[in-house]
């Protein structure tokens, strides 16, 4: 009956949230880059040079500060004197002591490859969305050191080098890289730094021998850029505390002192600089991406040409220290701290060339070793970029607004950017250096909130346009609830012509001034939603009000409107604590303790007769429960794995033993009922995949921890073996068997060898326990509603659904019903349990890659992100086939529950929204994004398991049907045979008959 409106509604949920997920990057992370700018570096006369000819830039991917420079003990220790803790990078700490100025460069997120070396090399951090662009391709030829340079020469992987050189001046950027075949997990990384440092050596071993490179290689203003993704790959593998990351660590200090010393003989001239830093650093469960501080914090460590020496404070703690460095033994050296987008100023400086054009960083004076006049001359020339930046934006966001508001600093009152330059510029010629560079500090800051000004020009307007939208589709969610599941359509929608041309109104101001703003595409999809749900939900005010009446209509007297109003306030209270819950997984073990007592509330009736299956429920509450209180990161545990996988081998020997008694609803008294030979083969088969997939995961795992690499064998076989058990439902439509529980077990049986291979610690134990709550909770809500229909027949499920406008027969399913919340409000929890009790997902970084390295050994993160996500997807098969059956079980329509969880979900995304950052600690502003997007994403997720869970129940039987739906189908029968009789009688008339 409402198979069109249904469908409608679920295209408008996934179009609708698609588009709003994008919203925060329009309000609060938008592009910062600009074309059109003018360049500045620092003017020297004819006869003075830059501080240095020529840099060289040695990225460490994925090297942690800490790591870098703690002491360890030899990693491979030949003699006890190697148990002795010491540096593992001594060349990088003699610069350090010696020659150099060090301290720790602050990433921002996300903590990937990518958005780092932008910062490095660009000095730009580019909004969030760009890491979704991918690892090879650049999607804006945005400007960068290299492309300031007279020529860069690069080596390292071909995901890194490839954007520079593409982005730059063709010919510009030379890039050497390794084949992807040599990103191979299951190998010795370290082979990746040797390629890159071996390279370098072949390089310089040909422009002995080559003149025109040669001559080349003797100009200023050149870059060289070596990328060592070895400790990355090595700590994703192995973590950074592992034997095998601080071997790294060492190979990478010998590559780089002996890669110095061959331009040291090169070159005979002390003209270069040395910077070595990283583009993120890494957990200690080997992954990156979110905003830990060990995702953050990268060393930097800057010798040669330019540089300024050590300052030493012997005897006492220099300043810049604090409780990190503490254990690193340099706290007699000042550390100086950077953030990341300083670095690209720093070597735009020491290499003579101009800053880039979109860089925002400020130029880190202390690391200079220049006089005070020219650090002032360089502190103009750096704030002069800044506020170039600001004019351009400027002038874009006036020529675009009706009425612009000036930046206050730089307004009526306050002196114009122009203005401030020449008073510093008149500092530095009067010789009041000091001066000069603390006006020109005070001004970066000033030039840098005026570009987050202009950044953050729309707010207010955006956030108040996404909000309206978000309560404009829960009011329509709920209305379109009312219409088809409480009223069953048959109160029409009522438009007048004042409220439409309202509406229109609206639509088309906001439209005008959009073109008028030259606003981006993206904002007339943001006004389009609010007008169109919120003249959906005026258009069915009536439904609205019949709806009240039908579920509401009971509560009249002050008692009732109190407990409604009570139970209504804790409904969205547990709502609102699932939000905490993305954040102390601990509120889901409360949540499923306390859910745990629920039978209990039907009082010890209910519980004598269906005690086994209380007891099972309160069993799996109590088990899920600990999940979340257990660690989110774990390590590979192989014997955790086993007896997961073992397990789910018992589950499906003990249903081919039990199989009688599992169709007879788990009755003894029932009789046999004749066996499926096919299908109880089939099941065999499924359980044997089963056991294959444990013998090769087991095989796999070892050989890897071992270091031997993964076998062909194992790896060919573990994609037969995954492909093959999720092909197994097909085998079962030679000869079905239909009954709910064999079609539950086919399907856990169908996921569970996919989830052993992408296991790693205990989910497959989460996988065990949390089917047997789903298939609990299926059980006990039939139980539940079977016990309040006997105890009061006159029930609102079974009463006759109220006419208001039209009379219509019975529907095919029940209306919903108050008491139907609860079930959704259950659905809800579990979909939020399937995400965080093995993990705190809405961290990017808490995702493991050991599991996938038994697949996909070679880096590629787009299908091995592929693989991690059918993992996370598996539970969610599991509630779309028991919350399919259990729609079936009451009576309800396939699509009544999930349309109230996707109108109730987005009252945590509305909360997510409003407490997204762009400022603070990178872990907040990592953690906010996370939570928003998963959030909106998983009403488009539950959107998608309406159609997973028809298909999966297709065809199904659930045993006993509800009373109103037999009533229902042989309404619809009757409805058929009276519409044939009408069109009969139409036929037969004038022909004339139309519409009434």
């Amino acid at each position: 009956m409402a198979a069109f409106p249904r469908f409608r509604f679920l295209a408008i949920a996934v179009i609708f949230h698609f588009a709003y997920i994008f919203s925060i990057f329009d309000i609060y992370f938008v592009s910062p880059i600009e074309t059109g700018m003018r360049l500045f570096n620092v003017q020297r006369p004819p006869n003075r040079s830059a501080p240095a000819d020529r840099l060289v830039l040695f990225v460490g991917d994925g090297l942690r500060a800490d790591k870098a420079l703690q002491s360890h003990p030899e990693p491979y220790p030949k003699s006890d004197a190697d148990l002795t803790p010491r540096p593992l990078a001594p060349y990088l700490r003699s610069k350090i002591l010696e020659q150099g100025t060090f301290g720790v460069s602050h990433t921002r997120v996300p903590t990937e490859s990518r958005p780092g070396h932008v910062a490095l090399i660009a000095g730009l951090y580019e909004d969030v969305s760009a890491v979704t662009t991918g690892w090879k391709l650049n999607p804006v030829n945005f400007d960068s050191l290299f492309n300031r340079s007279r020529h860069t020469w690069s080596w390292g992987s071909p995901d890194i080098l490839p954007m520079f050189e593409q982005g730059a001046v063709p010919g510009r950027v030379d890039a050497y890289t390794y084949g992807h075949e040599f990103e191979d997990f299951s190998s010795d990384a370290t082979q990746l730094d040797l390629w890159v440092f071996d390279h370098v050596k072949d390089f310089f071993a040909e422009a002995r021998r080559n003149k025109t490179l040669a001559e080349a290689l003797r100009q200023d203003k050149i870059v060289f850029f070596l990328h060592l993704l070895g400790l990355d790959t090595t700590g994703h593998s192995y973590r950074p505390y592992s034997k095998e990351y601080l071997n790294n660590i060492k190979i990478v200090d010998q590559g780089v002192k002996e890669v110095a010393e061959l331009f040291r003989d090169f070159y005979r001239d002390g003209r270069t600089a040395f910077v070595f830093t990283a583009d993120h650093g890494m957990s200690d469960w080997g992954s990156h991406g979110d905003g830990h501080p060990d995702n953050t914090r990268t060393p930097l460590i800057v010798w040669g040409s330019g540089v300024a020496k050590p300052q030493l404070y012997p005897g006492e703690v220099a300043p810049g220290h604090d409780e990190y460095s503490a254990d690193w033994n340099l706290d007699h050296v000042r550390r100086h701290d950077v953030a990341q987008a300083d670095v690209a100023a720093l070597m735009s400086y020491l290499v003579g060339v101009e800053f880039p054009a979109n860089s925002v960083g400020e130029l880190p004076l202390s690391y200079l070793a220049a006089d005070i006049k020219e650090k002032a001359e360089a502190s103009l020339v750096n704030v002069q970029g800044i506020l170039e930046q600001y004019r351009v934006k400027e002038e874009k966001k006036k020529a675009t607004e009706l009425k612009y508001r000036p930046y206050q600093p730089f307004g009526e009152n306050g002196l114009s950017p122009e203005r401030r330059v020449a008073e510093i510029r008149q500092l530095i010629d009067a010789g009041r250096y000091e001066e000069a560079i603390e006006e020109s500090a005070a001004l970066m800051k000033v030039g840098l909130g005026g570009l987050r000004y202009l950044q953050t020009y729309d707010w207010l307007f955006l956030r108040a346009l996404i909000t309206i939208g978000y309560l404009g589709w829960i009011a329509y969610a709920l209305t379109t609830v009312v219409d088809l599941h409480v009223l069953h359509g048959r109160v029409r929608p009522s438009r007048t012509l004042g409220g439409g041309l309202f509406f229109t109104s609206v639509l088309v101001a906001l439209y005008a001034s959009f073109v008028i703003s030259k606003s981006p595409l993206t904002y007339y999809v943001y006004a389009f939603f609010p007008v169109f749900f919120w003249e959906e939900v005026y258009a069915r005010r009536e439904s609205l009000a019949a709806g009240r009446k039908e579920l509401l209509g009971h509560i009249n007297s002050g008692g009732s409107v109190a407990s409604f109003v009570l139970n209504s306030a804790l409904y969205v209270g547990v709502i609102e604590s699932l939000a905490l819950g993305y954040i102390h997984r601990e509120i889901l073990s409360v949540l499923f303790v306390l859910g745990s007592f629920w039978p209990f509330t039907h009082g010890l009736s209910f519980l004598k007769k269906h005690g086994a299956l209380s007891a099972t429920w309160f069993l799996a509450c109590i088990a899920m429960s600990t999940f979340t209180l257990l660690p989110a990161m774990k390590a590979e545990n192989v014997n955790l794995i086993t007896i997961g996988g073992v397990l789910m081998v018992v589950i499906g020997l003990l249903y081919l033993i039990f199989e009688d008694f599992v169709l007879a609803d788990f009755s003894w008294n029932a009789k046999p009922t004749s066996r499926n030979h096919l299908s109880r083969s089939l099941v065999g088969i499924q359980v044997g995949l089963t056991v294959l997939s444990i013998v090769i995961t087991r095989s796999s795992a070892l050989s890897l921890q071992a270091k031997q690499g993964l076998p062909r064998g194992n790896q060919i076989m573990g994609w037969v073996t995954l492909v093959a058990s999720l092909l197994m439902p097909l085998a079962y439509r030679l000869q079905p068997n239909n009954h709910y529980m064999h079609r539950i077990l086919v399907i856990f049986l169908t996921c569970a060898p996919t989830f052993v291979i992408l296991t790693i610690s205990y989910e497959g134990l989460f996988y065990l326990v949390f089917s047997a709550l789903l298939v609990s909770w299926v059980r006990l809500e039939h139980a539940v509603q079977k016990f309040t229909s006997s105890k009061s027949p006159q029930t609102t499920a079974t009463k006759k659904p109220t006419t208001t406008t039209e009379s219509h027969l019975p529907a095919p399913f029940r209306p919903l019903t108050l008491h139907d919340a609860r079930v959704a409000l259950f659905f809800f929890i579990l979909l939020q349990s399937a995400f965080f009790s093995t993990g705190n997902v809405a961290s990017v970084s808490s995702f493991s890659l050991d599991s996938v390295y038994r697949l996909i050994p070679i880096f590629d993160p787009f299908s091995q992100g592929a693989m991690l996500i059918l993992k996370l997807m598996i539970p969610f098969a599991l509630i779309s086939a028991n919350l399919g059956i259990l729609n079936k079980r009451l009576g309800v329509a396939p699509s009544a529950l999930f349309m109230v969880v996707m109108g109730i979900s987005d009252i945590l995304t509305l909360y997510f929204f409003w407490v997204v950052k762009d400022e603070g600690s990178w872990l907040e502003i990592g953690s906010t994004i996370s939570h928003f997007v998963i959030a909106s994403l998983l009403c488009v997720f539950v959107s998608a398991l309406e159609p997973v869970s028809a298909a999966f129940i297709a065809g199904v039987d659930v045993g006993e049907e509800s009373e109103l739906k037999e009533e229902g189908k042989v309404a619809e029968k009757v409805v058929e045979k009276v519409n044939e009789a009408v069109e009969g009688l139409v036929g037969g008339g004038d022909g004339g008959g139309g519409e009434s």
